[in-house]
């Protein structure tokens, strides 16, 4: 194998065990010498890829993102509407939280206020402009009503659901997860959606199971 394919390997497979120990015990619980072990790779090899452990973090964090965009992008092009391809996103969204320990974690990392030097900020930053630009073509789609404010809706919708999902996790291990972002979803929808179209809206919510 090339040495430059065998560090990208090596970079993956450190990424992929720290995001192991970071889903397990947290940011300030980790260290490096668990990643390393988690990563099988030598102390010399994770120093190469990354010097400290904030930058690691950082990188699991920005693969999170990067996997959850890709989920996104391809939720959407199975919507026939931007609210479908909301509530498709949302439930891409739980199932990776349950499959995929890079997803996990990052959210994790994200959410994890002992840590300010983590890039938390980015990640929600880019969903609730998403967010803002579906919750505007839905009203222009003719689901949500025409006084719906998408920087205010988005701006809830996405705290939200990290708070629907965080608590989730600190009670259920996620086992309750789609039942609750499927709730969240039928709280909301009544107070955004028109009254002619609630129960199309409403039948969405089949899509949101494990």
């Amino acid at each position: 194998m090339p040495t430059q394919e065998r560090a990208v390997v090596t970079r993956a497979s450190i990424v992929q065990g720290a995001a192991v120990v970071f889903d397990e015990r947290g940011y300030a619980n980790a260290s490096l010498d668990l990643i390393a072990e988690q990563a099988n790779v030598t102390r010399g090899a994770l120093y190469f890829h990354f010097k400290a452990k904030d930058a690691l973090a950082n990188a699991v964090i920005e693969e999170q993102h990067r996997i959850s965009r890709s989920y996104a992008e391809h939720a959407l092009t199975e919507a026939r509407s931007a609210l479908e391809g909301m509530i498709r996103m949302s439930a891409g969204l739980a199932r990776q939280l349950t499959t995929e320990v890079v997803v996990s974690a990052g959210i994790r990392l994200t959410t994890d206020g002992t840590a300010s030097e983590l890039s938390a900020k980015d990640p929600y930053r880019d969903w609730m402009d998403t967010f803002v630009t579906l919750i505007g073509l839905a009203i222009e789609q003719g689901d949500f009503r025409d006084d719906v404010d998408p920087v205010r809706v988005a701006g809830f919708i996405i705290p939200a659901y990290t708070g629907v999902q965080l608590v989730s996790d600190t009670l259920h291990d996620r086992a309750d997860l789609f039942e609750r972002v499927s709730d969240l979803w039928s709280l909301l929808l009544p107070g955004l959606v028109r009254p002619e179209r609630l129960a199309d809206a409403t039948a969405l919510l089949t899509l949101v199971a494990p």
